[in-house]
């Protein structure tokens, strides 16, 4: 099956490397220039190329240097309008082309989020920052927007404002002045970028603002360099987040699978309405600022992101009916680097974090069990951005998980998993090629012992399996979870006290972790709904209902609306609503894990609230955040 969310011919014809010319307009709010695609033919006698476009200004197209008429297809409402470029008679099966496009975006662009002075942490200059996953590359460049098609690409991009790509800097240097020696916000500077390895085109990512760099403490025998990028009203924060695990866990993952192949892992932290914890965009993973709790408990997230250097951006999943082959595998290695740098309770802890989330989002997907399978077949034209949840991280990293232990822990199944990498790099793959090459692996190095051991898992029932439970009961080690466990037996079992007379303590969360505390507050919702005065004295003794964790916050709002009959629950309606617009901060919480969480669970309390807070702020919130929370709102 062909990817089933692309409208381009990359069956007959593909792109090899584009070049990318982009000047940025701040005024227009626009991204104008050239996109050169060189082309490889795969079919004798192709005569046109297909690219994937959406809500593109095209003013020119030209083949080996020479105008031709293009033609641009009606709108599909989720691929787009399919750009047609005749490439003349006679080509080879081999042979290459050229092809280039002038174009600009339009304010339709569902990539791009321009941010306002204002939304930024500094105020001082606004902000640009790019989202391509699934498929929204489109509306950036003209691609064939698949992840079946690799490509090389190259970047020069003119901006008042420093510029970041997701590729390695050639001039002006990251380490030297920011934005070349030149006044940020005033002088035009060209940056350029270089990306040699092969990457899906959804990997493509631009960010702009008044951002300056700090290098990572380099390791000598490593062939790579990291960093992070911020404004630098957050650089010292953010540095101290995440420098001290970075690169340890990039060093881990190599020893583990195989040496990092791009050379440069940056990371960008973004302002709040990034709709994303992390997007692993090559060479410069982008974050959100939620991360930056002060305790470096949140940075499993970039071990996630680095993760995809090898899951994802290295093994690509062909298209999106596979996706959990990237996010899955991704979230099993995470969790392994957890307890090869920390502890085997660390990697219990987080699958016990991560179960409490796989669940609420089956059950959240009762009305359309298609989006409770792992392996989803996508119909033509469906949008793979209806079934995103955490399905494929949970379901996927379990699977893994139980494969692990079935086949006989850890030192069996290890020396597969950098096998598995190391065939498939540079590769995009199916689910049934990932099978196949598994069975292939234990029946060479395991014989008929192994491949009995494989013929146990239900493969049927963890693929295309509906509900709201794992095929198989699965244990994890939940050490870490005991003190937040009790503390929450204890809440539960002082219903009916008074308020007054409660025993709780200011400090009882002191030996707390963010984790520990999420989980405590995880624990609470697993038990009927505590009255209201409790749940109000639960917020404020402990600072739930005002901190800026935004992790915790929201899970104690999601534990506050769980009694939607509560007479206080519109009053913890407005407030949760109130946090995610931004009210008293000038920013939205555009982490889709908290806006939209928190919107359905309003909305499931009284839906004006709901609605009337998102539409004061719709404007504000990514693009792709924004048609999300229509649906859940029911205004889309």
């Amino acid at each position: 099956m062909s990817d089933p969310t692309t409208q381009s011919n990359y069956d007959e014809v593909y792109t090899e490397h584009v070049s990318l010319i982009w000047a940025i307009d701040w005024e227009a709010k626009t991204v104008s220039g050239e996109a050169i695609h060189d082309l490889r033919v795969k079919v004798d006698g192709v005569a046109e190329v297909i690219f994937d476009t959406a809500d593109l200004d095209i003013s020119k197209v030209s083949v080996q240097d020479e105008p031709v008429t293009y033609d641009v297809k009606g709108k599909h409402p989720v691929m787009g309008s399919a750009l047609h470029v005749p490439l003349g008679n006679g080509l080879k099966a081999g042979s290459t082309v050229k092809v280039s496009v002038l174009y600009k975006t339009t304010k339709d662009c569902t990539a791009l989020q321009w941010l306002d002075k204002e939304q930024t942490k500094g105020k001082q200059f606004p902000y640009l920052f790019s989202q391509c996953q699934p498929i929204y590359m489109r509306t950036l460049a003209p691609v064939q927007d698949t992840p079946s098609v690799k490509i090389t690409y190259t970047a020069k991009v003119t901006s008042v404002l420093p510029v970041l790509l997701s590729a390695i800097r050639q001039s002006p240097p990251s380490d030297g002045p920011a934005h070349g020696g030149k006044i940020v916000g005033k002088d035009l500077v060209e940056y350029s970028y270089h990306q040699p390895v092969p990457i899906p085109s959804y990997l493509i990512a631009i960010a702009s603002g008044n951002v300056v760099y700090r290098p990572f403490p380099k390791y000598e025998d490593r062939n790579w360099t990291s960093g992070i990028w911020a404004e630098p009203e957050m650089i010292d924060a953010a540095y101290w987040e995440f420098s001290e695990d970075t690169g340890g866990f990039l060093r881990a993952e190599e020893d583990i699978v195989t040496p990092y192949r791009f050379g440069v892992y940056d990371l960008l932290v973004l302002p709040p309405s990034f709709p994303y914890g992390g997007m692993e965009n090559a060479c410069l993973t982008f974050l959100t600022p939620t991360l930056l709790t002060g305790d470096r408990t949140l940075v499993d997230v970039v071990a996630h992101e680095l993760t995809h250097s090898y899951f994802g951006n290295g093994v690509t999943h062909a298209h999106a009916t596979h996706f959990w082959l990237n996010e899955g595998w991704t979230t099993y290695m995470e969790r392994l680097l957890l307890q090869v740098i920390h502890s085997p309770a660390d990697r219990g802890f987080s699958f016990l974090i991560g179960y409490k989330s796989l669940v609420d989002d089956l059950e959240l997907y009762a009305n359309q069990p298609k989006y409770q399978r792992l392996v989803i077949e996508f119909e033509k034209g469906e949008d793979p951005d209806d079934a995103y949840s955490k399905v494929p991280y949970e379901k996927g990293a379990n699977l893994i998980l139980h494969l692990e232990r079935t086949i006989g822990g850890l030192d069996v199944f290890l020396p597969y998993v950098s096998d598995y990498v190391n065939t498939f790099m540079g590769k995009s793959i199916t689910t049934n090629e990932w099978i196949a090459h598994l069975y292939a692996y234990y029946e060479k190095h395991g014989g008929p012992e192994k491949i009995k051991a494989l013929d146990s898992i239900d493969w049927d029932a963890w693929f295309y399996g509906e509900g709201t439970s794992l095929p198989v009961t699965m244990d994890y080690d939940t050490s870490l979870a005991t003190k937040a466990y009790s503390l929450a037996e204890r809440w539960d079992a002082s219903r009916t006290t008074e308020v007054s007379k409660l025993d709780f303590k200011s400090d009882d969360l002191n030996d707390f972790n963010s984790n520990q505390t999420a989980v405590f507050l995880e624990r609470l919702q697993s038990y009927t709904p505590l009255p209201s005065d409790l749940l109000a004295h639960l917020g404020s003794l402990y600072g739930l209902s005002t901190t800026h964790n935004a992790e915790i916050r929201s899970r104690f709002y999601l534990l506050a609306l769980k009694d939607v009959a509560s007479p206080a629950a519109p009053g913890f309606a407005a407030s949760a609503a109130n946090w995610i617009i931004g009210e008293g901060t000038g920013a939205v919480i555009g982490r889709m894990k908290f806006c939209r969480d928190i919107f359905r669970a309003v909305f499931k309390v009284d839906k004006d609230i709901a609605v009337k807070a998102f539409e004061k702020e719709k404007m504000s919130f990514h693009p792709i955040a924004r048609k999300m929370i229509e649906k859940d709102l029911g205004l889309a």
